[in-house]
């Protein structure tokens, strides 16, 4: 049937009938020459997992910025893990106390003025560890505890300068353990120039009272620090500082010392034996210190010297002065003057209370006026020289607080002042070869500490 030509004109030209049959044919050519290309492009890259891809020389590189992290995109039902932080149960929080020891004081009082558990310290005095320490304490200990409202979790005391107790509390009750305070020893030199006194010119110097009397102690047979010292006698000394978790504690013992009295030098190294015993000698191996202490007691002046002569200051009638008076504090500690044997001990006549001592070499000793007695010196005890055998007082005829102390040998008395005293025995021969080896570096310290210092003197001079 013939169609009527339409009257409306068209401005494109009537696509003809055979154009979709050549269209879909060119498709059909197309997907079947990309399959086996896609294949081998697939077959590529599994052959060649790790070769990186190359972009083209025009083609834009994408490059990380350093220091950047790149965020991953979220995107719908995709979205990113990120885990939920693990939250810790916080630490409890315990109280900490410091509890000082004062005269009076007793573990027991401190717990109950602080509301401590006093049921837990019935159980800590029980450790074997911890009960010899808790029934001594003395004023001046220090415990430091801590406690969740008043039930105890620790306690913490040193012993000493290199030990502690320390006791904690566990699942299963309590427990004490003794450790060990490891202490660092360092040398350091000292140097001074007497102008007044030893100890004006040690302390401008830097050095604590405790270096400054062990110089004392150490030549106090040959030099009296009080009565013999003079301008311009110098010293030099090289002593321990002792050290622990990087602090100073204390300074120790001194290693060398010289002090130049009056034109005369004298130098002391010191040497520990087997047994532990520490003594100091010169360089040759001679005992610095003689057998017996001319002045037995540290004293602030001498009260009355040896007298044959002199008139009592009680009685007012002349009557010998057979010792020296020592002027001195009540309580000041007296020391035996010489390693020897109590003879005697309790109040005599005028002397009020006494101690008298025996020595070798038919050599005795007197300590009169005592304010009382060193709980070890008794009757038939052995007492080594330094030891404190009794405290300065003034019973019997005395005045003041003093020392009286007299020096006899076969029973006639002697100026303990000026009399010879017999010399301490030099280092054993067992040691001598040890002695010369061990101390010859640390007098050569001493003199290079010494050379320095008088370059320095001299340099100033000039």
């Amino acid at each position: 049937m013939h169609r009527q030509a339409s009257p409306l004109l068209h401005d494109y030209k009537p696509a003809s009938t055979t154009e979709p049959n050549k269209s879909r044919a060119f498709k059909w050519f197309a997907v079947g020459l990309g399959l086996p290309l896609l294949g081998l492009a697939l077959i590529s890259t599994l052959d060649a997992p790790n070769k990186a891809i190359e972009p083209a020389s025009d083609a834009p590189v994408m490059t990380a910025i350093e220091g950047e992290a790149i965020s991953p995109v979220e995107t719908a039902g995709d979205a990113v893990f990120s885990p939920t932080p693990l939250v810790l149960a916080p630490e409890p929080e315990f109280e900490s106390l410091t509890l000082t020891i004062r005269s009076g004081d007793t573990l027991d009082q401190l717990f109950r003025k602080h509301n401590l558990d006093l049921g837990h310290l019935t159980t800590i005095a029980s450790l074997e560890e911890a009960s010899q320490r808790l029934r001594k304490i003395k004023p001046g200990d220090v415990f430091e505890i801590t406690h969740d409202n008043g039930k105890l979790v620790s306690m913490y005391s040193a012993l000493s300068l290199t030990s502690a107790l320390r006791i904690n509390r566990e699942e299963t009750g309590f427990s004490a353990q003794l450790i060990e305070r490891p202490i660092e020893k360092r040398k350091r030199n000292g140097h001074g120039v007497i102008q007044t006194s030893l100890f004006e010119s040690a302390a401008e110097a830097g050095m604590s009272d405790k270096v400054i009397m062990n110089i004392a102690g150490i030549f106090a047979w040959d030099v009296d620090f009080v009565l013999d010292i003079r301008s311009g006698d110098s010293f030099y000394v090289q002593y321990e500082e002792i050290w622990q978790d990087g602090e100073f504690i204390t300074d120790g013992e001194i290693v060398a010392a010289e002090f130049n009295n009056d034109g005369s030098t004298h130098r002391a190294i010191r040497f520990v034996d087997d047994s532990g015993r520490t003594d100091y000698f010169t360089p040759g191996g001679h005992s610095v210190r003689k057998a017996f202490i001319r002045a037995p007691v540290d004293f602030t002046r001498i009260s009355s010297n040896f007298n044959p002569r002199r008139r009592h200051p009680i009685l007012n009638t002349i009557r010998a002065h057979r010792g020296v008076d020592y002027a001195a504090p009540r309580g000041t500690p007296i020391k035996a003057s010489g390693d020897g044997k109590v003879i005697f001990r309790g109040v005599k006549s005028g002397y009020g209370n006494a101690v008298i001592l025996q020595h070798g070499g038919n050599i005795t000793t007197l300590y009169a006026h005592m304010s009382k007695f060193a709980a070890k010196a008794r009757v038939g005890a052995r007492v080594r020289q330094g030891q404190t055998i009794g405290y300065v007082g003034k019973t019997g005829l005395a005045t003041a607080n003093h020392l009286h102390y007299e020096y006899r040998v076969s029973g006639v008395h002697r100026n303990p002042r000026t009399v010879e005293l017999p010399k301490a025995d030099p280092i054993a021969e067992k040691y001598r070869e040890r002695f010369l080896a061990t101390t010859a570096p640390i007098l050569e310290e001493l003199e290079r500490f010494k050379s320095t210092k008088l370059a320095t003197v001299a340099f100033a001079d000039q």
